[in-house]
């Protein structure tokens, strides 16, 4: 094999990931030479809708897995965030890259922390996941949906129409972007608990072909994926979608596994916790063993409730 074709997404921060992937393949692979299939998925056509309503999973994902089984790419690289837990038959999700900072990002060019912002303050975000935490924290603020791409969602901040945003700091990180904001904060995992996968990337391959397998593989980071594979076990027993209101995360410290979990509503009540930290030894069915502690406490009736109230004067449409 002489030739990979790497299917991506055409956002900047799409293309870089697919990029990093591509030069390090080179680097460890040099008689290889890496070609792009750049697609533009559903979620990057629809930006008049929140995320929610547009297919919940797999909405960045289906196109690029639809390229692999037709043969147009032997790779995807994915935000692993955005990946389900399902993988379709004839495909496998194999390597998890060295996961970065995970933290979610305040940005204002009027306030200069989250604490900072006054009553009845006007916060973008895209996820229902941040506006549950944000609403538990502060009930006081007002939150607005945000869609576009980063560019087009930061200048949205900087004309005004909101008083602070809420991004992934990886992303701003990795296109140099925080530099134009007058005022960043890096939130805690503690104040923002992070989506399943957040700042790690997914290479999903077509399962059959050993020697991609091979490649896909040298680039896997094992603590990564030992900590994303208890977040993507939890999700996956508590059947929650990729937009739904829930944070799910694994950070190893040495020996040993912290996992925090939030559930809730969107408006920021109802709130089930946990926080659970285990022996890495003893973590490999950390994530179910929480999800079926959680569903035993009415878990998935909260979800159900929490996905009628969140868009109820809007029908989902279901990719």
């Amino acid at each position: 094999m002489n030739k990979i074709i790497i299917a991506t997404r055409v956002s900047d921060l799409a293309l870089w990931q697919a990029y990093h992937v591509k030069d390090r393949i080179e680097e460890k692979y040099p008689e290889i030479t890496v070609e792009l299939n750049k697609i533009v998925s559903n979620g990057d056509k629809i930006l008049d809708k929140p995320l929610a309503l547009i297919g919940g999973k797999g909405h960045f994902t289906k196109e690029l897995e639809d390229a692999m089984l037709a043969g147009e790419a032997h790779m995807a690289v994915h935000s692993l965030k955005d990946v389900p837990t399902y993988i379709p038959k004839g495909l496998a999700l194999v390597s998890v890259t060295q996961r970065q900072d995970q933290s979610d990002v305040f940005l204002s060019h009027k306030y200069d922390s989250l604490e900072a912002l006054p009553k009845g303050a006007v916060v973008g975000t895209t996820s229902l996941r941040r506006r549950m935490q944000l609403l538990q924290s502060r009930p006081d603020l007002k939150v607005k949906d945000l869609r576009g791409n980063v560019n087009t969602r930061l200048r949205k901040l900087e004309e005004g129409q909101y008083d602070a945003i809420i991004l992934a700091y990886i992303g701003l990180y990795r296109l140099d972007l925080l530099k134009d904001v007058p005022f960043t904060q890096k939130l805690s995992l503690d104040t923002m608990i992070p989506p399943m996968g957040q700042a790690a990337l997914g290479i999903e391959i077509v399962s059959n072909n050993q020697k991609i397998r091979e490649i896909a593989i040298a680039l896997n980071d094992v603590d990564t994926f030992i900590c994303t594979q208890i977040e993507r076990d939890f999700i996956a027993k508590i059947g929650a979608g990729c937009s739904a209101p829930v944070a799910c995360n694994a950070v190893r410290n040495g020996n040993e596994i912290t996992l925090r979990i939030m559930l809730g509503y969107p408006d920021g009540t109802h709130i089930m916790n946990e926080k659970v930290t285990r022996d890495v030894w003893d973590s490999k069915k950390l994530g179910s063993e929480i999800a079926e502690n959680m569903i035993d406490n009415g878990a998935l009736e909260l979800l159900k409730k929490a996905e009628e109230i969140a868009f109820k004067d809007e029908m989902p449409q279901r990719l």
